[in-house]
């Protein structure tokens, strides 16, 4: 008799840190038909309703969770992912991955090697708002793309020791933000690393870390991007893509809600693209990261290891005075 591998329906979460994003997911996964919460670690001691704080040890270890969602500082990634790897478990890492692109590579490696399933959590990426957004670009809507402008900024109050202003911890608008208005610009390079950076202004915080950042970036010689982040200032929070016969403007481009408008102008009408999703943007992120987790083949639009070195290596180019 011949035995057939039982298929996963359901994956099983563990999250290792319980500050803000991973009181996140605790509540977005809720949502989700295919995910579980099954164990929560977190040595601030913060705990969710029904789960017992375990030690980060207990979660990795934990036969029951297939997959553990990293939610700590960033300096202690690569520390926690070698630890995860023992256990074959399935990984979604919190934007960004590491601080430095010295120890991406050494993450990349360590993923090929032992054959990880592993992603990083750019959460609007798989929003149906951005699929929508491509498929607008490539059915022709504004012809070919000339310029984008994307950035992400709020005025954050200077405080040395909190992680965004400690450069020891990842901090900086360029490591906090960063990610985004970059992996933006990915979406619609056919082969992202010709990405180069131009151009780039920054300020520094007294601590140290960039709290201002600006760049512009240049795509195959095809197209310009102009980006820009803060820790410092407030910004409008938009993208807008220019094309040779009109223009996109995308209003909330990093948290799309249930319901989303693009508008739209271009040659032979102005109108406002509807789009609605099921889920909110971090249960989408949830539910699609744990489809693929489920069935390998599926092609998704989540944020692998690939994207994530060219995103880090674009980050480092930018914050490198010396570039």
């Amino acid at each position: 008799m011949k035995l057939t591998k039982k298929l996963i329906k359901m994956i099983n979460w563990g999250i290792i840190g319980f500050g803000r994003m991973g009181f996140t997911f605790a509540q977005a996964i809720q949502e989700t038909s295919n995910s579980k919460l099954i164990g929560i670690a977190s040595k601030s001691g913060n705990t969710f309703k029904g789960f017992d704080n375990k030690s980060y040890e207990e979660i990795i270890n934990d036969k029951k969770i297939d997959a553990i969602y990293i939610s700590t500082l960033n300096n202690t990634h690569l520390g926690l992912i070698k630890e995860i790897i023992k256990t074959k478990k399935k990984v979604l890492c919190e934007k960004p991955v590491s601080i430095s692109l010295e120890e991406l590579l050494e993450i990349q490696k360590i993923i090929i090697d032992k054959k990880i399933h592993f992603y990083e959590a750019i959460a609007y990426y798989p929003h149906q708002q951005t699929i929508d957004l491509v498929n607008l670009i490539e059915n022709d809507e504004i012809g070919e793309i000339q310029s984008i402008e994307s950035n992400f900024g709020y005025k954050a109050k200077f405080k040395p020791s909190s992680r965004i202003f400690d450069k020891s911890l990842g901090g900086g608008s360029i490591f906090d933000l960063g990610c985004y208005p970059i992996s933006f610009i990915m979406l619609f390079a056919k082969d992202p690393k010709k990405l180069s950076i131009k151009s780039k202004n920054l300020n520094y915080a007294k601590s140290g870390v960039d709290d201002d950042a600006k760049a512009q970036l240049i795509y195959d010689n095809k197209f310009e991007a102009k980006i820009h982040v803060s820790i410092k200032n407030d910004l409008n929070n938009i993208c807008i893509i220019r094309g040779s016969k009109g223009n996109i403007k995308i209003i909330k481009p990093w948290d799309p809600g249930i319901n989303s408008i693009i508008e739209v102008t271009n040659k032979k009408h102005f109108y406002a693209k509807s789009i609605k999703s099921k889920l909110s943007v971090y249960a989408n992120q949830i539910e699609r990261v744990s489809e693929s987790f489920i069935d390998h083949s599926k092609k998704l639009n989540l944020f692998d290891i690939e994207k994530s070195l060219i995103n880090m290596k674009l980050m480092s180019n930018w914050l490198d005075n010396q570039s």
